[in-house]
């Protein structure tokens, strides 16, 4: 694993929306696979500044959710779905055809996890992945314990994702489960990179960082992945032992 500290949010943002960028400049029909969420909504809104000055082409590119609440629907506006459209699909004018989304409101989440899979192995595998990781070390929705094995799955969410993920919507929402792509995914992407910014998720870097790989702290699969890359700002690297640093 490679790790990269930037000086602030906007630092780490704008050099995370220029792996993007970089990415689809060399392969214009790249899989880019992204999460939702406070962390990459700088690197969002950035991207989508600098495509349009830029006129760049993503017409040939396919666009990979991580994951989504079960049982809210995509117009909601604490909804993955919601995020991706708001910041990215619609700015940039890309087509539904090129957009995959695991849907939280499917009758069957197992058969959506499986059109998922299908979809990115049909695609040749996802060329890059951003991820964020949460309070608890999860990346997506898969929760400490979780399996670095599974590909797409439904999970029951940790108490401190609901908890956390309250802040997304207007009012208190029930959430229970997440459907999510599987670490598997995670390390079998041509390259993934896992960003992290802030004094809150300091303590969380240093054990990502420094702890054994465990699924007890699922985000340490990074350090598993040979082109991994942790992109941290100062404050959230202000737990690490200088000499990882």
């Amino acid at each position: 694993m490679q790790l990269n500290i930037y000086s602030d949010y906007h630092a780490l943002s704008l050099r995370a929306a220029g792996e993007i960028i970089d990415l689809v400049t060399n392969k214009p029909n790249a899989v880019i696979c992204l999460a939702s969420g406070d962390t990459p909504r700088l690197m969002c809104k950035l991207l989508t500044e600098r495509a349009l000055k830029e006129k760049l082409d993503f017409s040939r590119c396919t666009f990979i959710g991580l994951d989504e609440w079960i049982g809210i629907p995509p117009e909601s506006e604490g909804s993955c779905h919601f995020f991706f459209q708001t910041l990215l699909f619609d700015p940039l004018r890309i087509s539904p055809a090129q957009i995959h989304l695991l849907d939280g409101m499917s009758k069957d989440p197992a058969q959506e996890c499986a059109v998922m899979d299908k979809t990115i192995f049909d695609k040749g595998g996802i060329d890059l992945m951003i991820v964020g990781v949460g309070m608890n070390g999860h990346i997506g929705f898969n929760e400490p314990g979780v399996s670095f094995e599974n590909y797409s799955h439904v999970t029951d969410l940790n108490d401190t994702t609901i908890s956390v993920g309250q802040k997304y919507f207007s009012k208190p929402v029930a959430l229970k489960q997440g459907i999510t792509l599987g670490l598997k995914h995670l390390l079998e992407s041509k390259k993934t990179i896992v960003l992290a910014n802030g004094q809150k998720k300091a303590v969380i870097i240093k054990k990502v960082v420094e702890e054994n790989i465990s699924t007890q702290i699922p985000a340490t699969v990074i350090r598993m992945h040979p082109q991994g890359v942790l992109m941290i700002d100062e404050e959230a690297a202000s737990l690490l032992k200088k000499e990882t640093t």
